[in-house]
């Protein structure tokens, strides 16, 4: 049996919306259901990142321009990842992002940032995807979450509450939608390469107090992601809704990572010492 064969085909004739499917998480969930058989639409803001994840997708992939924060923009993603095969069964509310700074000396700005792109940006999602894929019949939505939601990752207070506000957003969404056959998940990723979480990746310091942290001692990849997108999407968890599945080789279990000199390096100052709490 090739690879290619073992390969469930759960998704055939189903068409899938992916945000911040251009690299990463995203196009790693996007690859897993173009696999599985979907038609796959990713969204996200940066076009030729688009264009460039289409190629390599191949077949059954389309992409749209789209800055989830954007209500109309998110309607519209909607509106063209339906367009295929005539509606909408599943969607990845993946986008997202995250800066650094403590609490007490956090800007503004960055913080609304972060929180209006990953969490307000996931409610759009779930809002406008949710009503498409209830009028296609039922389906499910997974969104991302991380350990940050769960654990504390000192210095990234804004990535953290939004993590866990999407959460909290996905068990009051699947309680609202499962009357109308939508099941909504979370995934919690840990490290995983990519070009977001490239500082902590290449830093062997910052590497090996994950793997210190991890049962299973290994970084994670996006092919890992995806299939546990894929289960959490296809009619195999068809009585599983509302829950927050941690990929992460058990991180969860130990405790959040120490990532203190990654932030300080990246904004060439000591946070600790700045706000007086240098021990």
């Amino acid at each position: 049996m090739t690879e290619s064969a073992a390969i469930p085909q759960r998704f055939d004739g189903r068409a899938a919306l992916v945000t911040g499917g251009g690299s990463g998480i995203g196009f790693g969930c996007a690859q897993r259901l173009l696999a599985e058989g979907a038609h796959v639409t990713i969204a996200g803001r940066n076009e030729v990142k688009l264009k460039a994840a289409v190629d390599a997708l191949g077949e059954r992939a389309q992409y749209v321009v789209a800055d989830i924060s954007d209500e109309d923009a998110v309607l519209r993603a909607v509106e063209i990842a339906g367009q295929p095969l005539g509606a909408l069964h599943h969607a990845v509310a993946n986008a997202g992002f995250g800066t650094g700074a403590p609490v007490l000396v956090h800007p503004l700005d960055s913080w609304k940032s972060v929180l209006d792109t990953n969490l307000n940006g996931t409610m759009l999602t779930l809002k406008h995807a949710g009503r498409a894929i209830a009028e296609s019949g039922g389906g499910s939505i997974v969104a991302m979450s991380s350990i940050a939601g769960i654990l504390t990752h000192r210095f990234m207070a804004a990535y953290n509450v939004s993590k866990a506000g999407i959460e909290m957003l996905v068990r009051t969404a699947a309680d609202e939608l499962g009357v109308l056959n939508v099941r909504v998940n979370a995934l919690r990723p840990g490290l995983v390469p990519t070009d977001a979480s490239v500082d902590l990746t290449d830093s062997p310091d910052v590497r090996q107090d994950y793997l210190n942290k991890m049962p299973i001692p290994r970084i994670g990849t996006t092919a890992d992601i995806g299939a546990a997108a894929a289960f959490l999407l296809s009619d195999e968890a068809s009585w599983i809704t509302g829950v927050a599945l941690s990929v992460d080789g058990g991180h969860h279990l130990r405790g959040g990572p120490n990532i203190d000199s990654i932030i300080e390096s990246a904004t060439s100052h000591d946070f600790v010492a700045t706000v007086g709490l240098r021990m």
